[in-house]
């Protein structure tokens, strides 16, 4: 029961930050901008700038006074992102200037950015709205690309509210601790190898069917979630680990659409893979831990709330769980 309480009030907070009309999980997805040396002070600019459909946020790369285009370059749309490609020439190189990109600040996206010099040193770095600027240069440092990665993973879970509903689904469910710990962990085993089998290219989920079905995963989960309420018995119940490995299949998929939308050359692919798939966990154990913590300190205090609160939660995830099958479904086969 404490645990429900708690949920409840997690889930009004998320209700009343988030509306309705904007729960569409990782349609904003990174940028991606790779400037790689093809000859002394020469460079081929690759960018990748977030979309959603065919409107483009307005994000530009920003390079250092010394830069100049060599050609008139060329674009493409893709689902999720407009890819531009052109060549810029820097008198005296790119090394100790700043590369910056315009328009971050007012966005909730991130962008990164990897160098690629010509004798062979590479360089990444993750700007944020909050530091949307770098200066290129110095030694390589893989701490920071790993660091990198790894923020895209955590990012990656909690800005994907579809992902943490289901997980707090979950708990809804489960009530005793050695049988949450199965199933949290069933889910992370599951999704850890569909991220890592469509990162490395062996597989791949189109997104909006993905989106479609993960979003029925959610829905699932609302009537199990009262089953359980009312005493009552099913598959789920008895045995929610089996259930989160199924659906945190599909859910690896829609995690992997931070990486691989990107085009992370293939060298920096395991890299990238391992960083962001513990960036995804670490995010997804502190929201677990963050839930308990909170439940114990809510029994501490004794907190008491209405009925309605306490029913809240699985008609919440139910119902939002319905919205989103219901949009996406409708997006799939192009209902606007």
């Amino acid at each position: 029961m404490m645990i429900r309480r708690l949920i409840s009030a997690i889930l009004l907070v998320l209700l009343g930050t988030v509306s309705l009309s904007n729960l569409e999980a990782h349609e904003i997805r990174p940028g991606y901008l790779e400037i790689k040396e093809w000859a002394t002070d020469s460079y081929r600019v690759l960018w990748k700038g977030p979309a959603a459909g065919t409107m483009r946020l307005k994000l530009d790369p920003v390079f250092p006074e010394n830069c100049a285009a060599t050609d008139s370059g060329s674009t493409t749309a893709t689902p999720g992102a407009i890819i531009q490609r052109w060549n810029i020439q820097c008198e005296g190189g790119l090394r100790g200037q700043p590369v910056a990109v315009d328009g971050l600040g007012s966005t909730m996206t991130d962008v990164l950015i990897r160098v690629e010099f010509l004798d062979g040193t590479m360089q990444t770095h993750l700007l944020r709205p909050s530091n949307p600027a770098v200066t290129i240069g110095g030694s390589p440092d893989v701490t920071t690309a790993i660091l990198s990665y790894m923020s895209l993973g955590i990012e990656h879970i909690v800005m994907g509210i579809d992902h943490l509903l289901f997980v707090l689904g979950l708990l809804l469910i489960v009530s005793d601790r050695w049988m949450l710990v199965k199933t949290v962990t069933a889910f992370t085993i599951a999704h850890s190898i569909t991220l890592g089998i469509a990162t490395l290219g062996y597989a791949s989920a189109p997104g909006p069917p993905l989106n479609a079905a993960i979003a029925l995963s959610i829905l699932f989960l609302g009537p199990e979630i009262v089953r359980a309420w009312r005493g009552q018995s099913s598959l789920t119940i008895r045995h929610p680990w089996v259930v989160a490995f199924a659906f945190g299949l599909l859910h690896g998929f829609g995690f992997a659409s931070g990486l691989t939308t990107m085009g992370i050359p293939t060298a920096e692919i395991p890299l990238a893979l391992v960083s962001f798939n513990v960036g995804v966990e670490l995010g997804q154990i502190f929201f677990v831990v963050l839930i308990l913590a909170l439940e114990r300190s809510f029994r501490v205090l004794e907190m008491r709330w209405p009925r309605w609160v306490e029913l809240s939660p699985g008609y919440a995830v139910g119902s939002l769980g319905a919205f989103w099958t219901i949009q996406r479904t409708a997006m799939l086969f192009g209902v606007s």
